[in-house]
């Protein structure tokens, strides 16, 4: 009897020793798989999002000097017609990251900057030059970095950043769905994301 009882209770050792293990390796591949899912995910979000504007402005170019010892001015100047096409874009192949399988977090650490790009097209209408004082290719220069940086300066304070940015957040948005789901947590430079709308308040 004592055999009997003896073998009984081995014999449920090694059944729980085996579905222990089945359990934990069950676990393991689970906390894989999610990993790998996340991966997945970071891969297709990491795409080249795209805001598009569009400038018209309108410069008027003037540039005088003396001449014969400061006794006569000689002046040149253009009318230079500007349309210009804006992109911002966030190369999101380049977000850095880590993945805590045992805590079930993934970290973002690091947001690419914004990369804005300017295409102008210049029109130059009545154009006046002096013989003495004639265009050259560095008015041609001048006028294109001022134009550029005239244009920068309405890009900054348009509303064209504001919607690349809330197109990112969009994106991120997408990495707290996933993690939600799955039941683990989306981190932020060590800042837990516990609804989509704290992605907003951060600086990206």
């Amino acid at each position: 009897m004592r055999k009997i009882l003896f073998g009984v209770i081995i014999t449920l050792v090694v059944l729980l020793s085996f579905k222990y293990c089945g359990d934990k390796q069950k676990e393991e591949t689970l906390l894989k798989e999610n990993s790998t899912l996340i991966q997945e995910q970071i891969k297709n979000v990491g795409k080249l999002v795209v805001t598009e504007g569009h400038f018209s402005e309108v410069f008027t170019y003037k540039n005088s000097k003396a001449i014969f010892a400061d006794l006569v001015n000689v002046e040149k100047k253009a009318l230079v017609v500007v349309n210009a096409d804006v992109t911002i874009a966030y190369d999101l192949s380049k977000i850095t990251y880590s993945i805590d399988e045992k805590n079930k977090t993934l970290h973002i650490t690091g947001v690419p900057k914004e990369e804005i790009k300017i295409n102008p097209d210049f029109e130059y209408y009545d154009v006046q030059a002096d013989y003495l004082n004639p265009f050259e290719a560095k008015d041609y220069n001048n006028i294109k970095e001022t134009v550029k940086k005239s244009l920068m300066q309405k890009v900054e304070a348009s509303d064209i950043k504001l919607n690349a940015k809330n197109r990112l957040i969009s994106e991120l948005a997408k990495f707290h769905i996933l993690t939600n789901s799955m039941g683990w947590t989306l981190k932020y430079n060590e800042k837990p994301i516990d609804n989509i709308n704290e992605l907003t308040g951060l600086k990206l």
